[in-house]
C-alpha cells in the first residue's frame, strides 16, 4: 500500500473482476468471462422471484436434481447447498434474501484447486497450489449413529452444532458399514474439507492449461481455481474437467493447509504472492488500470459487510 500509494493498490490485478477479485465479486461476472463448456449448467434466482418460473429455468438449462444452490454473492461455503428434491429449493427459495446461483452438481470424483499466477508481460504463468480438496464426510460402520461419528471425526466434532442444524433429521440413524456419509458439499476450509497436496503433479503440462484457459478468459493475471475433474491426467490433458468458480486477488493460497507447512513457512509463502500480486498491479497501472479511490473501495466494502452479516444469519436457518 505505501509503495503503491494507494489503499486498494490490488484491484488492477484482475481488471474485468470488480474489485479485482478481493473480496464482493459476483460470479455471474467469473462465468460471463468462460466459455459455457468449461463449467456446469448455471443460472441466477432473484430473491422472491416466482417460484414457476424457477422450475421452468430449470428445465431450459436442462438441471435436474440433485443440484447446487448458493449465493451470487458469497465466501467460506455460506449458504451452499445441495438440493435433493423440489420443497428444499422451494423453502431455499423462500428464506434467501439475496440473490442466488442454481448450478448443475458435477459428478466428477475430485475436486482440486489450482492456484495460477501470470505476469501480464508473460505468456507462461505458472501453478504455486495444487491440492485435492475432501469435502467433511463420515463414513458408517453399520453400529455407530450419525451423531457418534461426527462425535469421534477430527474436524467434525468441533462443528458439531453446525452440522446438527443440517442434518438433524439423520442424527440418530445408525450410517452403514463403508457407506460414506456427506456432511458438506462445500469442499473449503471453513466446512472443515481435508487438503491433500498435489505439488507433486505440478509440471509443465498442468501450467499449460491454465494458461490456455487464462488467455481464454484475458487479463485474469491472479487468483485459484475450483474445479471437479476426473482425475489429474485428465485435467493435465484438458478433458473431463469442470471449473466450479474461480477466485481473484483474494483468493487465499490454500495449499498450507494440512499440508505440513509451518507457520514461518505459511507466511513467507503467503508474502511470496502478496509480491507477485504487487507486481502484477504495478504493471497494470502502468497501462493505465488505476487502483480504485479510497472512497469507492471503502463504501464497497461496508456493503459487503453487511451482506455477508445478513447471508450468515440466514444460513444459520436454513
Amino acid at each position: 500500500m505505501l509503495k503503491s500509494r494507494s489503499i486498494w493498490f490490488f484491484t488492477p490485478s484482475n481488471p474485468k473482476i470488480t474489485f479485482g477479485g478481493m473480496d464482493g465479486e459476483p460470479k455471474k461476472e467469473m462465468y460471463d468471462l468462460l466459455p459455457k463448456s468449461f463449467y456446469p449448467a448455471t443460472f441466477n434466482v432473484l430473491p422472491g422471484q416466482d417460484f414457476d418460473s424457477i422450475i421452468a429455468d430449470l428445465q431450459n438449462a436442462g438441471i435436474s436434481y440433485p443440484f447446487i444452490v448458493k449465493p451470487e454473492v458469497g465466501c467460506q461455503g455460506i449458504l451452499f447447498r445441495k438440493i435433493d428434491h423440489e420443497a428444499e429449493l422451494k423453502n431455499y427459495h423462500s428464506k434467501i434474501p439475496v440473490e442466488y446461483i442454481v448450478q448443475e452438481l458435477v459428478d466428477y470424483p475430485m475436486e482440486v484447486s489450482v492456484f495460477y499466477i501470470r505476469h501480464p508481460q508473460e505468456k507462461k504463468g505458472r501453478v504455486t497450489g495444487f491440492l485435492h480438496k475432501i469435502p467433511l464426510q463420515v463414513t458408517g460402520n453399520g453400529k455407530d449413529t450419525l451423531e457418534t461419528l461426527v462425535s469421534q471425526h477430527p474436524k467434525g466434532q468441533k462443528r458439531i452444532g453446525e452440522i446438527h442444524s443440517k442434518h438433524k433429521d439423520r442424527w440418530h440413524d445408525i450410517i452403514p458399514a463403508n457407506e460414506k456419509y456427506m456432511l458438506s458439499y462445500a469442499a473449503n476450509h471453513n466446512r472443515g474439507a481435508h487438503f491433500v497436496d498435489l505439488k507433486a503433479h505440478i509440471d509443465d503440462k498442468l501450467v499449460a492449461i491454465f494458461d490456455d484457459i487464462s488467455h481464454n478468459i484475458n487479463d485474469f493475471f491472479y487468483g485459484r481455481y475450483d474445479i471437479m475433474c476426473s482425475n489429474v491426467d485428465d485435467l493435465k490433458n484438458g478433458k473431463n474437467f469442470s471449473i466450479l468458480e474461480y477466485n481473484g486477488c483474494g483468493a487465499e493460497p490454500n495449499h498450507f493447509y494440512d499440508t505440513g507447512y509451518t507457520l514461518p513457512g505459511a507466511y513467507k509463502e503467503i508474502l511470496m504472492h502478496w509480491k507477485a500480486l504487487y507486481s502484477i498491479c504495478k504493471y497494470n497501472r502502468s497501462l493505465g488500470i488505476e487502483p480504485w479511490p479510497f472512497q469507492k473501495g471503502r463504501k464497497f466494502l461496508a456493503e459487503i459487510k453487511a451482506h455477508f452479516k445478513l447471508i450468515r444469519e440466514v444460513d444459520e436457518k436454513i
